[in-house]
């Protein structure tokens, strides 16, 4: 199925889970702000038990920690074999899976087949202000489809969307993407160990982004202040329910270096507070 966006389509599936009934949704504990968003402007109150809401949510490699998902309903994990129907919707996210750098998915392809899977290339591509994405449906979803498609409007994806989901589809591109994971990957030790160095902690995570707790003494919301105002963007991730951390793409070591540059002059370090 095509959507605007995969937060075209987060909107779309939920408003379509409450039209049959559905009354509640699980949630990550850590996760993108519109299944939330999502489930509060269609009236779901969150479910903290997967096996009991009308619509499950996940996400792998997650957001924003980029590790493999947990909490998988029981239904879907207590055997590798195709449901009876039944089960309520499980959207998983799969956003950042061609971000992959390590690990491996925790679902198989019959599981998978039992799922909604969300995409949105334009993660992976660098294009995130292109707005496209697609969702492969379950098998035998062939009436969630029809409906889900009738609360779509006639023109759904622009032509910049269409032109990078063709890209998207052809040889060339997904092999300029295996090959990019492997300079990420050594982008990502670099941009890691420098962090450290500068008394920040970075967590674990299996993707081209991770997050990273802040030196004490360093307020998150001030030091993004002070860094965009220089043209550097970090994401807080207090509204992914990490306060004290920060979210940072894996870049090129040109860009790497003005972080660096702008932290050294900033003096976040261990211990240290940002000084101007």
């Amino acid at each position: 199925m095509l959507a605007g966006s995969a937060s075209e389509f987060i909107f779309r599936i939920t408003a379509w889970v409450r039209q049959h009934g559905g009354q509640t949704v699980h949630l990550p504990v850590h996760a993108y702000g519109d299944y939330a968003h999502a489930a509060q402007a269609w009236g779901l109150r969150g479910e903290a038990d997967a096996n009991a809401a009308d619509l499950v949510w996940a996400c792998e490699p997650s957001s924003p920690l980029g590790l493999a998902h947990r909490g998988w309903p029981a239904w879907l994990v207590a055997q590798d074999v195709p449901g009876a129907g039944g089960e309520a919707p499980l959207v998983l996210d799969c956003a950042y899976a061609p971000l992959r750098l390590q690990g491996v998915p925790s679902l198989s392809a019959q599981q998978r087949d039992r799922v909604w899977q969300l995409f949105s290339p334009n993660k992976a591509l660098g294009l995130t202000g292109v707005r496209a994405a697609y969702a492969i449906a379950p098998l035998g979803a062939e009436q969630a489809v029809a409906a889900l498609d009738s609360l779509a409007p006639s023109w759904l994806v622009g032509s910049h969307g269409v032109a990078m989901l063709l890209a998207w589809t052809s040889a060339d591109t997904q092999a300029w993407l295996h090959t990019s994971l492997q300079t990420l990957q050594d982008w990502k030790a670099r941009q890691e160990q420098v962090l450290q160095s500068l008394g920040w902690t970075t967590l674990p995570s299996e993707t081209s982004y991770f997050c990273a707790q802040l030196p004490v003494g360093v307020a998150v919301p001030e030091l993004c202040d002070r860094l965009r105002a220089v043209g550097i963007k970090l994401r807080d991730a207090t509204s992914f329910g990490l306060p004290g951390c920060v979210r940072l793409g894996v870049l090129s070591e040109e860009a790497q270096e003005a972080l660096f540059a702008a932290l050294s002059s900033m003096r976040v370090a261990s211990h240290a507070s940002i000084t101007v």
